[in-house]
């Protein structure tokens, strides 16, 4: 069917006619993109303490928004590379359970990739800054290992070209998923919606992480996110272009307070139970 085009020059957007913003839909992402994040980090931090408070001469305690240990064992280095995996994990076992939630609910979905994106975006980057900061949870662990500087830019390399690949693979399942047939049938309105359902929301949410992440330094605060977001969501957002059309021709209104409850009640456990630390000795 041929697309006809809304003349909107003095915006510079073109919108298929008869599709609209649907702030709801990038409402609903920003939200669970928040949530979504949180969860993944406490799951990091949860399972870099773990392996600590199981190994003899470390004491950690685990916050909302780091952790942290005293006492000493040769082997804490290694142990730094535990959150990665976890979040690794995560992005695994999201990413399979979304390719059969075509029968779920939209929030759902949209709470399905957003775990899946941030398992992978939480771990794979610190493949990459571990190669040029020994100081990093990853960067520990290679220290640890011994590797070489060629082996840990090797690691880095792996670990660009598999961002790119799952952020291909991933916008294929956002756009099946969630997107309608007269949203995506070309490459500049898949660009369009990937843009309004999936990128600005996840800058969004950087900024709705703040409450969750303090206290903090600012630059901590942010920085972490908005490296999150940008490393996977250049490749989601380039992905657009080539993944195929959605097939369904019509879409259920996601959510809204369905995950703004559940950040409520993830920041109240984050500030009022995990804030003042949880000692794990």
């Amino acid at each position: 069917m041929e697309m006809l085009w809304l003349d909107t020059r003095k915006t510079g957007i073109a919108w298929p006619q008869g599709c609209s913003w649907d702030w709801r839909l990038s409402a609903s992402s920003a939200l669970t993109c928040t949530l979504a994040f949180n969860l993944t980090f406490f799951v990091q931090e949860f399972f870099l303490v773990i392996p600590k408070a199981l190994t003899p001469g470390l004491y950690p305690t685990l916050f909302h928004n780091n952790h942290t240990w005293t006492g000493d064992n040769p082997v804490a280095g290694l142990l730094q590379g535990t959150g990665a995996l976890a979040d690794l994990a995560i992005g695994l076992i999201f990413t399979g359970l979304l390719s059969h939630s075509a029968d779920r609910p939209v929030t759902l979905r949209l709470f399905l990739f957003w775990m899946a994106y941030q398992g992978f975006y939480l771990a794979l980057p610190q493949f990459v800054i571990g190669a040029m900061n020994p100081g990093n949870d990853v960067g520990m662990a290679m220290a640890y290992l011994r590797l070489s500087a060629g082996e840990r830019w090797a690691a880095a390399l792996i670990a660009f070209v598999v961002m790119a690949v799952i952020g291909f693979r991933l916008v294929r399942q956002f756009i099946r998923l969630m997107a309608i047939s007269a949203e995506t049938a070309t490459g500049t309105a898949r660009a369009g919606f990937v843009f309004r359902s999936a990128m600005l929301p996840s800058l969004v949410s950087v900024l709705l992480l703040i409450p969750f992440r303090e206290p903090r330094n600012l630059t901590e605060v942010l920085l972490l996110p908005l490296i999150v977001m940008i490393s996977g969501m250049l490749w989601v957002q380039c992905g657009a272009w080539f993944a195929p059309s959605a097939t369904q021709t019509d879409r259920t209104s996601p959510s809204f307070s369905t995950p703004l409850l559940a950040l409520l009640i993830v920041l109240a456990i984050f500030q009022i139970v995990l804030r003042p630390g949880i000692r794990f000795y």
